[in-house]
């Protein structure tokens, strides 16, 4: 590594900054801007070079041809993603982005909308008063059931192996990138064996929607349908398992994201009764009293600000990596091919020069004076550049619409602290909210 990157201090022998990083990865991270602009950290026998100004960031995400997917996180990634969209060298995400592109167009999202609404509006009744849900359950069920109606057309069984089989995957993909004993998840440890089940599972229900679709070809588009008809840039069908790449990827993306966002927006409500009673007043408004319907969307305002900043605050997508191509200069200084590289939405989100007091919930920060304030590249919760998320207004569309259809019906009250999880996707983690009933009296006419 170049002399004039700054070193973080703490480093441990053999395992660098590792368990700095495992304790409390947020907390970390914000503590290196102290070390310049541009910070190497050791986790294990790897040296990553953290940007830890978003101009540096930026720099980053608009040049994919030199800063392509990799580093610990999208090499740990690929154990369970393979060659998809989110993970693959800036080489082929040109095909693939084209490929899946049209199921993202806004002429789509409209037609999936009514599918978020139904789905939205059937959990809301679903819920019983003095009910106490598992919020990140819940939800994570509920963005399975739109993702399969919109794109997927599972097997109902092979919904509920998804469910189950997501959240070990997910976990257990965090664990081999932040600790750096590469030979012990290689043993069929008691530890081991569930990631290595819920890969298999993955693949068992991605073969089966391959199959389902091949014994029915005549049934609805789908995002499957779209991916069995595609050529690569070389004329070349997809083969079984560049499928079954993109439909786990999709998995992931469109379901424990959209879920951590949910339920960190909903414990962020609930600590912030003004925001509370607006959003029920602004939801009143715009149904009139009447069931909710994806026409309501341009007058939720307020709504899509509290998203924003349930994003701003708890980005999902919490770090991103990279690794160069090519020798390369960044912020002035030499990186030789082959550095990883790492980028915080948190980090940028979290930043006092960056936003005000950030650390307060403030779903105003979004209106459009205030906006325009914001410096380019600040707010990234979506990534950036041409690999900037492909469902960006899928996701957003949906949290919407959910937050709007539960808040018409119910107020949903946290009894947890506010203790975000990071792990593949950053959320509140097990998170208890008590369903109270939103009655006459309370109700915004």
């Amino acid at each position: 590594m170049n002399s004039t990157v700054a070193t973080a201090p703490g480093a441990l022998p053999a395992v660098g900054h590792a368990l700095a990083f495992l304790r409390d990865p947020l907390a970390f991270l914000a503590s290196l801007p102290a070390d310049g602009d541009v910070v190497a950290i050791r986790l294990g026998p790897r040296t990553v070079v953290v940007a830890c100004d978003p101009a540096v960031t930026r720099e980053i995400l608009s040049a994919p041809g030199t800063f392509d997917k990799g580093g610990p996180f999208y090499d740990k990634a690929r154990l369970l993603l393979g060659n998809g969209l989110g993970t693959s060298s800036w080489q082929d995400h040109r095909w693939q982005r084209r490929v899946l592109q049209p199921q993202f167009h806004s002429a789509q999202i409209k037609a999936y909308a009514t599918v978020m609404t139904q789905e939205a509006v059937a959990l809301a009744a679903s819920w019983q008063p003095g009910q106490v849900i598992d919020a990140r359950r819940e939800f994570q069920a509920l963005t399975i059931q739109v993702l399969n109606r919109a794109l997927f057309s599972l097997r109902e069984d092979d919904q509920r192996l998804l469910a189950r089989a997501l959240p070990i995957a997910f976990d257990g993909v965090y664990w081999r990138m932040v600790i750096p004993l590469e030979s012990w998840f290689r043993l069929p440890t008691p530890a081991n064996r569930p990631f290595t089940r819920a890969r298999e599972c993955l693949r068992h229900v991605a073969a089966n929607a391959i199959k389902e679709h091949h014994r029915t070809p005549d049934g609805p588009s789908t995002l499957l349908s779209t991916l069995l008809d595609a050529r690569t840039d070389s004329g070349e069908a997809l083969s079984e398992g560049d499928i079954h790449d993109q439909l786990v990827t999709m998995m992931f993306a469109g379901t424990d994201t959209t879920a951590d966002t949910l339920a960190s927006a909903f414990q962020l409500i609930s600590m912030h009764p003004e925001v509370e009673e607006r959003l029920h007043e602004e939801v009143s408004t715009a149904t009139g009293g009447r069931p909710l319907t994806p026409d309501a969307l341009p007058a939720l305002d307020h709504t899509r600000r509290v998203i924003l900043e349930a994003l701003r605050m708890f980005p999902p997508g919490w770090i991103v990596t990279r690794v160069t191509t090519t020798d390369t200069r960044l912020a002035g200084h030499h990186l030789p091919a082959g550095t990883d590289v790492l980028c915080s939405p948190y980090l940028h989100h979290h930043d006092p020069a960056l936003f005000p007091d950030p650390d307060r919930f403030d779903p105003d920060r979004w209106l459009p004076h205030r906006n325009d304030t914001v410096p380019r590249g600040a707010m990234i919760p979506f990534g950036g550049g041409n690999r900037r998320c492909i469902g960006d207004q899928f996701a957003l569309t949906q949290a919407t619409l959910v937050i709007a259809a539960i808040a018409a019906k119910w107020r949903l009250r946290s009894t947890s602290p506010l203790s975000p999880r990071p792990r593949m996707s950053l959320g509140p983690g097990r998170l208890r909210l008590i369903c109270e009933p939103r009655t006459a009296a309370n109700r915004s006419p």
